[in-house]
């Protein structure tokens, strides 16, 4: 919009610096708005890179023409905005600052489909169950002054408090604030057990459930990286209420298994961070937790004994999700495009995301299968994530571990019983298993 007085009452949705799935934004919904100029100002009609054109308009079609792309050939409308708001800006004839945001959504407007083809025409030759190639590609953007005091505030307040061991009294009442938050808005009342299976409601579900814990997975996220020794109780402190409110009842199988979603969001968050950071101790902590039993609540276990069985449940239910419904591990597939705005705006992962995200499920898969085997049923197990087909990631773990023995770090930090023999055990029966599923 070039027009005088054309500033509206609009939101950012994303933050700037930040990374996201290329074809994830395509197929979000949006509504984009740029205006020459706040709501006070008048803009210019003259001057600007482009002859007859205003300022505004000259830059913007300077952006579309190809300036504002990334170095990969991407141009998005958060890379036009971008660009025209720092250029409009410091234009020698210029006495405007454009105004941009939201209206609706949060995916972005992709103007250049070069890249888009090429992954398109791969796919055309590849396995259908294998799951579409996408891209990161970068969030560009500019924060004013108002907006960066806005971003984040239960992000930042859990920082401060992480700083210093002196904050922990705060920081132990800012995560049960927000737990008391989540316990209350994820009451039967609102997610009744009981009703009629749907695809539509499992979707609607999951998002509802992922809406409400986002601060607490902030939190989660920030203590995995952060957590010293004397954050240990708070560390834990979400999976252990949440779980503890979970009673055995009646009701649809799905339902009642999905109230551990947001458990598996709690790990996966703080476990991600840990994986990033090196910080393996907290990720032992996080995964070995104590919970109790879904089937037998006198009964206590480790928390990822708990939520994979309970995800295990709803293995073919995340195969009805659009986009997910053949591919072989679904629901990890749907973790990735899920937690990834969410980790990367907090850590800054960028192209390493996915990395640490394959990395964590292969610790989580195998930690599970060696306690699993402790209980005695005999084999290994462990929740299969999408290095099962792809195998870099599992076969990089092994063969760090193999290289660096009794000083590797998840080893040191106590997993696997502290043991690099016990490692070594496990990775090579739960590779066999692998190789059994069939999908080469």
């Amino acid at each position: 919009m070039d027009a005088c007085y054309g500033g509206l009452a609009i939101m950012r949705a994303l933050k700037p610096g930040s990374m996201r799935f290329l074809k994830d934004m395509l197929v979000r919904r949006s509504r984009q708005v740029l205006t020459a100029g706040k709501a006070d100002e008048v803009v210019a009609d003259r001057g600007g890179p482009l002859p007859n054109h205003s300022v505004f308009t000259g830059h913007l079609l300077e952006a579309l023409d190809g300036k504002a792309a990334d170095p990969t050939g991407i141009l998005t409308a958060n890379g036009v905005v971008a660009y025209v708001y720092k250029n409009v800006a410091s234009d020698p004839g210029s006495q405007q600052t454009p105004h941009f945001g939201y209206l609706a959504g949060d995916g972005d407007l992709i103007f250049s489909d070069a890249l888009l083809t090429e992954l398109t025409d791969k796919k055309k030759n590849q396995d259908p169950l294998i799951p579409e190639e996408d891209v990161l590609a970068a969030v560009p953007g500019i924060l004013t002054p108002d907006e960066g005091e806005a971003l984040m505030t239960t992000a930042e307040r859990a920082k401060e408090f992480l700083s210093e061991e002196r904050w922990k009294i705060k920081l132990h009442d800012l995560v049960s604030q927000k737990i008391r938050e989540v316990l209350s808005a994820t009451a039967e009342d609102y997610f009744s057990v009981r009703g009629i299976w749907s695809s539509e409601e499992f979707l609607d579900r999951l998002h509802r459930y992922e809406s409400i814990t986002t601060e607490l997975l902030q939190i989660q996220t920030l203590l995995g990286v952060w957590s010293e020794p004397y954050h240990e109780t708070i560390l834990t402190l979400a999976p252990k209420r949440l779980a503890g409110r979970l009673k055995i009842e009646s009701g649809l199988t799905a339902w009642l298994s999905l109230r551990y979603y947001p458990l598996l969001l709690l790990l996966y968050c703080g476990g991600i961070a840990a994986v990033a950071s090196n910080r393996y101790t907290n990720l032992r902590e996080l995964m070995l937790t104590t919970t109790p039993d879904p089937r037998d609540q006198r009964q206590r276990g480790p928390l990822i004994r708990s939520v994979a069985g309970q995800m295990n449940e709803l293995t073919d239910a995340f195969k009805t999700l659009p986009g997910h419904e053949r591919q072989y591990t679904p629901r990890s597939e749907y973790l990735l495009k899920t937690l990834q705005p969410l980790l990367d705006d907090l850590l800054f992962l960028g192209a390493d995301y996915e990395s640490n995200f394959d990395r964590f499920e292969v610790l989580y898969a195998l930690e599970h299968a060696h306690l699993y085997a402790r209980e005695g049923f005999g084999r290994v197990w462990g929740p299969v994530g999408r290095f099962g087909w792809k195998r870099d990631a599992f076969t990089l773990v092994t063969a760090e571990a193999e290289q660096e023995g009794a000083s590797w770090a998840p080893v040191k930090a106590g997993l696997f019983d502290g043991s690099i023999d016990r490692f070594k055990e496990l990775a090579s029966q739960y590779g066999d298993s692998l190789n059994l599923l069939g999908w080469y």
